[in-house]
């Protein structure tokens, strides 16, 4: 009589406690990015600092006012261009749409506008230069870049149209005296164009890190066909970025026209690079899909402070131009060298084609 079979189940060898996986390389870039814009906070703190300790007059009210108040501008115009840059677009036509808004506020009040009328309709003017942005985007299918390079020509040349070679000025003492830096909030060396961009900021710091409109830019600028396929209305969505791109822009150059007195065709001219330089250094990466508005926000300030802290100790304009390139190749450069850095790493210790794999 044969043996019974042995039914009895083989102990099982204890579970394995699952080894913790490497961070990915794009986990890397993305903690990068995450560090970026506290470092520029940083950065910016010790930059205040070194203006304290070196130079007369720096800490001032008066200074301070003048130092914020004159970057109003390019801060207000950076706002909407984080939220195009978050989801992978760009528009390079925000300074010819501020000039062109400096100009048409100079025309229609030479022909005895309203003032009150006049803001309005270059604010149409505005939505108008971003809907034909984001229609040659959206609808024609062109790259942002090639477009808003053909609309920043075309924009400052309707601002030469409207204006020519003229300036005007003398405009309501009631509003120009409210863009100036001498006119402060009471109790205060804030402006009122710096308490407008804070209130700005904040809402849009809302938007983009609190809502599921933020959540979907930086869905589409991580990648577009897969937001496109969760759902998400990529076409509207940057169209609606570049219209309110092209509404700030224009309003901007209202805010410029009355801060300095005076309109022309050539207002803003080169702004466009303040602009870009002051979002990509805060840690928005160009690609779309990472960034913050706190980055972008220390971004604009940096720029600003250094503009100041340079000028009082009288370093020439070609100079501070030299340092902002400088700054604009350094916040593209630098996370781009440290991801690439740390992926080397990542793959030497997975032992990846191309290393020398460890032994079985």
């Amino acid at each position: 009589m044969g043996m019974a079979p042995d039914t009895r189940t083989a102990p099982r060898p204890p579970a394995k406690t699952p080894e913790r996986r490497p961070p990915t390389a794009a986990e890397r870039v993305r903690a990068v990015g995450l560090r970026w814009d506290t470092a520029v906070g940083a950065l910016l703190v010790a930059v205040f600092v070194v203006g304290l300790g070196t130079t007369d007059g720096f800490a001032s009210g008066e200074n301070l006012a003048f130092a914020f108040n004159d970057i109003a501008e390019v801060a207000l115009i950076a706002l909407p261009m984080t939220l195009l840059v978050v989801a992978g677009q760009v528009d390079l036509s925000v300074a010819s749409m501020l000039g062109l808004g400096s100009a048409l506020t100079g025309a229609l009040w030479n022909a005895g506008w309203a003032f009150e009328t006049i803001v309005p309709v270059v604010l149409l003017v505005g939505i108008a230069g971003g809907l034909l942005n984001g229609w040659l985007v959206t609808r024609v299918g062109l790259p942002s870049l090639a477009v808003t390079i053909g609309t920043l020509a075309l924009y400052r040349g309707l601002a030469s149209v409207a204006l020519g070679s003229d300036a005007v000025t003398d405009f309501p003492r009631v509003y120009a005296d409210w863009a100036v830096d001498t006119t402060t909030v009471p109790g205060t060396f804030l402006t009122y164009p710096v308490v407008l961009f804070i209130a700005a900021a904040v809402v849009t710091a809302v938007v983009l890190h609190a809502t599921t409109f933020g959540r979907s830019l930086f869905a589409i600028g991580a990648q577009e066909e897969a937001a496109y396929f969760a759902g998400i209305r990529v076409k509207r969505f940057k169209l609606i970025l570049f219209v309110l791109t092209g509404a700030v822009s224009a309003f901007a150059g209202v805010v410029f026209t009355l801060r300095y007195g005076s309109a022309r065709a050539d207002n803003g001219l080169g702004f466009e690079m303040l602009v870009i330089a002051s979002v990509l250094l805060g840690g928005v990466d160009f690609d779309g899909g990472k960034g913050t508005l706190f980055g972008a926000v220390a971004g604009v300030l940096l720029i600003g402070v250094l503009k100041n802290l340079l000028t009082l100790n009288d370093v020439p304009n070609e100079v501070q131009v030299i340092v902002t390139g400088l700054l604009l190749v350094a916040s593209v450069l630098t996370p781009r060298v440290i991801a690439a850095a740390a992926e080397r790493r990542h793959r030497r210790a997975l032992g990846a084609p191309g290393t020398t794999a460890p032994e079985s």
